[in-house]
């Protein structure tokens, strides 16, 4: 597996709305496009900022993902998503490694991207996601 760079940082919000009130205005960091992803029940912005971005996300329904953090956690920084070269080999040796994965094959994330989730009980608990493009 070959991590090329932090794709982005993605960031649960009850409202993108709201929140691109303060990444805009007080900022400066303009959204490139909001995106619903069906199967995941989340709505998402990308902000980009130099070779990463933040994604912010909103859950479209009280069974997302999203939303159920923001109830069990509140807002704040929902995962860390970093770009890999080759997505399916990537998750084959984290299998052979014996690392625990949410997803062990890819799906579609917003903008097109190829992506899969490891277990935050793998990863020190941060929920990491990688991302191929």
């Amino acid at each position: 597996m070959k991590p090329t760079v932090v794709d982005h940082i993605g960031i649960a919000v009850k409202s993108i709305d709201e929140a691109l009130k303060f990444w805009e205005e007080a900022l400066g960091i303009h959204c490139h496009g909001v995106e619903e992803v069906a199967e995941q029940k989340v709505k998402t912005a990308f902000l980009p900022l130099g070779d990463t971005e933040v994604e912010l996300l909103e859950g479209t329904s009280e069974e997302s993902p999203v939303s159920k953090f923001i109830a069990a956690k509140g807002e704040g920084i929902h995962h860390l998503a970093i770009r890999v070269e080759n997505l399916e080999a990537a998750l084959e040796e984290l299998k052979a490694k014996g690392v625990r994965l949410i997803d062990e094959k890819p799906r579609m994330g917003a903008g097109g991207a190829k992506i899969a989730f490891v277990h935050p009980k793998a990863s020190g608990g941060v929920l990491l996601e990688l991302s191929e493009r």
